[in-house]
């Protein structure tokens, strides 16, 4: 019998997360060798990352959350329909029907439909302006519709209500949560929880409302308010309705499978339903007597039927619950038997109501054994804690230790990780073990954590093992005997941070006092960059002066942006993009005279491409002429703040952006820094200046001003956290001054905000503390650093304008003053360099 002969075909109707992680389950299993699938898809899209959805709103575009990797179905022997649901079952032919008319016969069929968000039959929900928040299709209608308006309700506190709210906020809108329970997400954490929870969320300034039932919403054609059973009324603008999920098993009824009567596919331990040859999986399925709600058991059912279609035995009996989830900048966990219905139980709580952060244990009688919990404001045990719960750490006979803060002078905890067994389930996701992580490490020889991750999986999905799994990359590290330290090179033996504390605190003025004091040999490409970024940070001196002048990278020691020709760019500072007639007049003058290619940057300035080393001085003396100065281009230092026209020219701004770029611009032009800084003013939530996606970005609102941190376009780009909101300018200038002298102090060598902002102990809430609340008293120190800046800043294209000295430097040879003779330039799309440049002839043009 041939191969052909004995292929079967296995139908997926459903391509969400857990569809899509069974076929890509199949496929690493080979099953394409003797399977061909066939995958219904009724999205406009491929699958992508429901847990994530809420990223959209802060800037995650399609791409970011896309499950599928490139390629994945031009596989032979797998076949998608993009855009076709299925419409029928018909059981006795063994096939599946779709809307688009595709007939497929089918020897396995598997069902992963998933589930529909809840409504309730209140009158008015079909208003325009209701919405439910459930795929990227939902996200872009909600997001189109709230462009004019000023409120949004979201009807539900639980999980998938608080990330809504989040939206909603994002969004610019005034935003109110409406529960029927006494507590948000009643089904997870508990009364204590709950109270801790909403404390924090109403301090971000979305208003809080439990207890309340709705009855009406109101409206006509439009939605205008919220009518509740007590008669009260809500105006509002938009409402998003989250009140829970139903499994969508509607074509399992119609093809008369048999269905829970509460709705959801009955399926045995093989997640197989009443037809022997059809499965289910994911939130349309009962399984093991309840419908699974989070993507872990649905990646364990999908796992699960896969290795049943290739033959083997698994079973489906459950799964654990325990999540850990971020909402709206808030940690909450709730993991194991969190309320304590098991049996004989005790509890152990701790509630800080000052942080309003609450942590409770749910142990075994004896106190011998952790079994669940409840963690609200500080999850960093969460991984700990369900490794206890799971049996595979020990429960220490100190359970207060567990969730009680150390008290200062107290000794950090000790690692627990090296006492898990390889057995142990690190990434409930993705079914990760630590020995298969532990395997990877040393047999791919694997250096960091992104590619350990990349590597085993774990970490990739909701991201709660993240900490667990860098404890345990650290752990392999020390076994194998490669020390874990952060030393800057082999001349200091201290960290990036520890070193710039050595230049602060004993005021060290160059890098010959630094290495004798604190170091050893000559130094190096990697220290020598960093320390004279340091002492330009605290000494604020010309950079090109002595010593320092050898310590500069390429582009520092020439002020200028080398290019790959050996020549040079050339970019004035334009804050926030503000420039005068006789400006623009200037920069073409000299684009023209010195043959310059002109570009406009990302960041609203000119670049001048072209120019030669000794041509830089000539160049600047002009552009300083028209009251321009150095854009910074060239150095770790702030480049540009960005701005939209703001309330100035356009109809949606409600702040002025450009004049608050400007004053920032000429604020911390110079500030030297681990690495570029880039900042921008958007007039209104639209977003046009694209703040959040810099190192420090500004967004105006009707109430004053939103300060975002920690967003960088590097090679890994990332959107920035909202550090804090409706800020006057004062307020806002300080904590960015703070925020800034922060991480000038305490980032590593080369690290971007975003990546510092990463990797810092405590996250954004340990940042607000020290920025905002000043719990380390350094405030005012901070501002004090910042201020020193301002007042010791001077441009250093003029500083070297003044200096003949200093210009004696820009030549390219160290015996002559003539041009280097062996650059070729090049013609751009029309823009030809003149056949003459004051005196100097020019050498053969070359054309591309």
């Amino acid at each position: 019998m041939s191969t052909q002969e004995t292929r079967r075909t296995l139908v997926v109707i459903g391509n969400g997360m857990v569809g899509h992680k069974l076929v890509e389950t199949l496929v690493e299993r080979d099953a394409l060798l003797t399977w061909d699938i066939v995958v219904f898809c009724e999205e406009s899209r491929v699958a992508y990352d429901r847990v994530g959805l809420s990223t959209f709103f802060t800037g995650a575009t399609e791409a970011d959350l896309c499950l599928v990797t490139p390629g994945f179905y031009d596989r032979d022997g797998l076949t998608i329909h993009i855009g076709d649901a299925a419409a029928s079952i018909h059981r006795d032919s063994k096939k599946v029907m779709s809307t688009n008319g595709v007939a497929i016969a089918y020897d396995a069929l598997v069902l992963a439909t998933g589930s529909y968000p809840f409504v309730p039959p209140l009158t008015g929900s079909d208003r325009t302006g209701c919405f439910v928040y459930r795929t990227i299709d939902d996200l872009e209608a909600i997001r189109t519709y709230a462009d004019s308006r000023s409120t949004g309700v979201v009807v539900g506190g639980g999980l998938l209500g608080l990330e809504a709210a989040n939206a909603l906020r994002n969004l610019g809108l005034d935003t109110h949560v409406l529960e029927f329970a006494e507590r948000l997400m009643p089904l997870q954490i508990d009364e204590g929880g709950g109270s801790a929870l909403r404390c924090r969320i109403e301090a971000l300034g979305v208003h809080v409302h439990t207890g309340m039932r709705t009855s009406e919403i109101v409206g006509s054609p439009d939605v205008s308010a919220v009518q509740f059973t007590d008669g009260e009324v809500m105006p509002t603008d938009l409402v998003v309705f989250s009140a829970g999920i139903r499994p969508r098993d509607q074509i399992a009824r119609e093809s008369d499978l048999i269905v829970h009567e509460r709705g959801g596919i009955l399926v045995d331990d093989a997640c197989r339903t009443s037809d022997p040859d059809v499965y289910a999986i994911g939130e349309c399925a009962v399984a093991a007597g309840r419908v699974w709600g989070l993507v872990a058991p649905g990646y364990d059912m999908a796992r699960v039927v896969a290795d049943r279609v290739l033959g083997g035995s698994s079973s489906f009996t459950g799964a654990d619950l325990s999540t850990k989830l971020k909402l709206l900048g808030v940690d909450v966990a709730s993991f194991g038997d969190a309320f304590g219905t098991s049996g004989d139980t005790l509890s152990v709580t701790f509630s800080d109501p000052i942080a309003n952060t609450y942590k409770r244990l749910v142990v075994s009688d004896d106190g011998s054994k952790v079994l669940g919990g409840i963690l609200v404001g500080d999850a960093s045990a969460y991984s700990t804690l369900t490794a206890m719960v799971r049996g595979d750490l020990p429960t220490p006979a100190d359970l207060e230790a567990l969730i009680v803060p150390p008290r200062t002078g107290d000794a950090a905890p000790s690692s627990m990780v090296g006492a898990l067994s390889d057995a142990a389930t690190i990434c409930s996701c993705n079914n990760v073990s630590k020995g298969a992580i532990c395997s990877a490490i040393s047999a791919g020889g694997l250096t960091d954590v992104g590619q350990t991750k990349k590597a085993t999986k774990a970490g990739t999905s909701c991201g709660g093992c993240v900490s667990l799994v860098t404890e345990l990359f650290r752990e392999e590290m020390r076994k194998s005997g490669v020390e874990v330290r952060d030393d800057l090179c082999e001349h200091f033996s201290y960290s990036r941070q520890e070193l710039f504390d050595i230049v602060r605190v004993h005021k060290i003025a160059s890098f010959a006092q630094l290495v004798s004091l604190h170091g050893g040999g000559l130094g190096c490409e990697i220290c020598k960059p960093a320390v004279a970024s340091m002492l330009a940070s605290t000494n604020n001196g010309y950079i090109l002066d002595g010593e320092q002048a050898g310590l500069q990278d390429t582009n520092d020691h020439f002020l200028a942006n080398i290019q790959k020709d050996g020549t040079y760019s050339v970019v004035p500072r334009v804050p926030g993009g503000e420039i005068t007639p006789k400006q623009l007049i200037a920069i073409g003058m000299v684009a023209e005279e010195f043959g310059l290619y002109t570009k406009i940057t990302g960041g609203q300035r000119i670049d001048l491409f072209g120019a030669r080393v000794e041509q830089l001085p000539v160049i600047w003396e002009r552009l300083v002429g028209a009251g321009m100065e150095s854009g910074h281009a060239y150095g770790k230092a702030l480049r540009t703040v960005k701005s939209c026209v703001g309330e100035t020219w356009c109809r949606y701004g409600v702040q002025d952006s450009t004049s608050l770029a400007i004053e920032l611009e000429l604020r911390y032009r110079g500030l030297r820094s681990p690495h570029k800084l880039k900042s921008a003013v958007s007039g209104c939530t639209r977003e046009c200046a694209e703040a959040q996606s810099k190192d420090f970005g500004i967004i105006a609102t009707e109430r004053g001003w939103n300060l975002w941190v920690g967003g960088n376009g590097g090679i890994k780009p990332q959107h920035a956290v909202l550090l804090a909101e409706d800020l006057d300018k004062d307020m806002l200038i300080c904590l960015i001054d703070r925020y800034l002298m922060f991480y000038i102090r305490t980032a590593g060598r080369l690290e971007r905000t975003a990546t510092w902002l990463n990797k810092l102990e405590g996250g954004l809430e340990y940042l607000r503390r020290v920025v905002i609340d000043d719990a380390l008293g350094l405030c005012d120190e901070l501002e004090a650093d910042m201020a020193a800046h301002i007042s010791s800043y001077e441009c250093e294209w003029k500083a070297t304008l003044d200096s003949p000295q200093r210009l004696a430097k820009f030549r390219s040879f160290v015996n002559t003053d003539a041009p280097d003779p062996t650059i070729v330039h090049i013609r751009e799309r029309g823009q030809i360099r003149p056949p003459h440049v004051v005196g100097v002839p020019e050498p053969e043009l070359a054309s591309v």
